[in-house]
């Protein structure tokens, strides 16, 4: 169907929620739809949220009223603008979305979004307002268009070097500070067969390196060719066959998950990128049992010796919360010495937010917000020192970069080393997609430069 229409997607949050946005935005180029970048040329604004930062919800509503405002305008010269909250705030929030705010026109949850079409288009014929927020049966990627037939962007283009791929939903986890079980639902697993599938479609778009998603993607038990349940290693393995992948990497892991046969494979596949992504939160048990996250930092650390073991130069990754209700000093100071004791390559820190109908959030011991803010500073000097340490070891190296996009300034190019460190360096456009060797010659705390051999 050719495209007619405009859509503008925002998206907020995490990897799941720029593969939830692909997505959607495949489902309406099949309706009609090309993706803008100007949100004042926009037939329709989807905004896929998230709901784990602090003040989600607030932040989505001061949004609404910015679009409520572009919509008005587009009114006043004769068109029309329709208004999707999609994701995990549209999840948590539902009916209470159009209460709020009477610019938008459908409320969907991230189970749902592949009947956004369809809902779209009953907003419009009855001139209704459409909340869809339920868990259904069916199956939501089977209801979404074959992905060698849609481009992801507005500009026709369906070539890209690399890409997400969803392959767990889900959390059973209970952690107790985190809302993903209630606004995501239990842990779904999608069949090896249709994983497989996807995978070989990508490829014929120039993807040469997928990461495999998951809110526990570590947990992954989907059926396997065989008809038996395969673990996420096994099917690493799979995907590592299809002609045309390079590299492979997943994301978000659990502790409790980390399997024998999972930690082999960063030794055994050679196209499984040394990188381990393996959130921890905090280096006090007392703390890790309050959260719920069934481990301890002695079984986190040995975690972490069996993949450097199997890996030797396995980059690790990180999420800690600081502030956690009940944290003291002493709680604090351990998450400090696990940092030191382990040396992270990259990390995601963050003061601990009340997350409504959470466990967390019912506890009375809630930590002040100066001194969460005073230890999370605290925290960040440090992993900010250990990440820029780890970046400046790789100055006079020479390492394998793919090339994804082009860099601010002419004549630049920007791409991942196998470590998933951002790299610059000058190169002519055709190099975009190729995976070519970088002589690094400078390094910061975010990123790393170099040329590339032979030029």
């Amino acid at each position: 169907m050719p495209a007619s229409k405009k859509v503008f997607v925002k998206t907020y949050g995490c990897q799941m929620n720029v593969y939830d946005s692909e997505r959607m935005t495949e489902a309406l180029a099949a309706s009609g739809y090309a993706e803008t970048s100007q949100i004042e040329t926009a037939d329709l604004v989807v905004m896929n949220t998230c709901h784990i930062r602090e003040r989600a919800v607030e932040k989505v509503y001061s949004e609404l009223g910015k679009v409520r405002d572009i919509r008005d305008a587009r009114r006043a010269r004769g068109l029309d603008t329709q208004v999707v909250v999609a994701g995990c705030v549209a999840q948590a929030e539902g009916a209470e979305i159009i209460a709020r705010a009477p610019v938008v026109d459908v409320v969907v949850g991230p189970q749902s979004y592949h009947r956004l079409p369809e809902l779209l288009y009953r907003s419009r014929s009855e001139a209704s307002r459409v909340v869809e927020t339920q868990f259904p049966d069916g199956e939501k990627f089977a209801g979404l268009p074959d992905r060698s037939i849609t481009p992801l962007r507005g500009d026709g283009s369906v070539q890209q070097a690399s890409a997400f791929l969803t392959v767990q939903e889900g959390c059973d986890k209970f952690c107790t500070f985190c809302v993903v079980p209630y606004t995501r639902g239990s842990e779904y697993s999608r069949a090896v067969s249709d994983l497989v599938a996807e995978t070989e479609r990508l490829v014929t778009r120039g993807v040469r390196e997928i990461t495999l998603l998951g809110q526990n993607v570590n947990g992954y038990h989907g059926e396997g060719l065989d008809g038996r349940t395969w673990s996420l290693a096994r099917l690493i393995s799979r995907i590592a066959e299809v002609d045309g992948v390079d590299r492979l990497r997943y994301m978000t892991s659990h502790p409790r998950d980390m399997t024998d046969d999972l930690i082999a494979a960063h030794r055994d596949q050679p196209k499984l990128m040394p990188f381990l992504h393996l959130p921890v939160q905090s280096g006090s048990d007392r703390i890790l049992a309050a959260m719920n996250r069934k481990h301890t930092a002695k079984e986190y650390l040995e975690i972490l010796h069996r993949a450097r073991t199997a890996r030797p130069d396995i980059a690790i990754s990180t999420d800690i919360i600081v502030g956690f209700p009940g944290e003291t000093e002493k709680d604090f100071a351990a998450t400090l010495a696990l940092i030191e004791r382990v040396g992270f390559a990259q990390a995601y820190s963050f003061k601990y937010s009340s997350r409504p109908g959470t466990p967390a959030a019912k506890i009375d011991d809630q930590i002040p917000e100066a001194v969460k803010a005073e230890r999370l500073a605290r925290l960040q000097e440090l992993l900010d020192g250990q990440q820029t340490r780890f970046n400046a070891n790789f100055v006079g190296k020479t390492v394998p970069v793919l090339f994804e996009r082009k860099g601010r300034s002419s004549g630049q190019l920007v791409g991942r080393s196998p470590y998933l460190q951002l790299v610059h360096a000058d190169a002519d456009s055709a190099f975009l997609g190729r995976i070519v060797p970088v002589e690094i010659a400078a390094a910061g705390q975010n990123s790393l430069a170099g040329v590339i051999c032979g030029l």
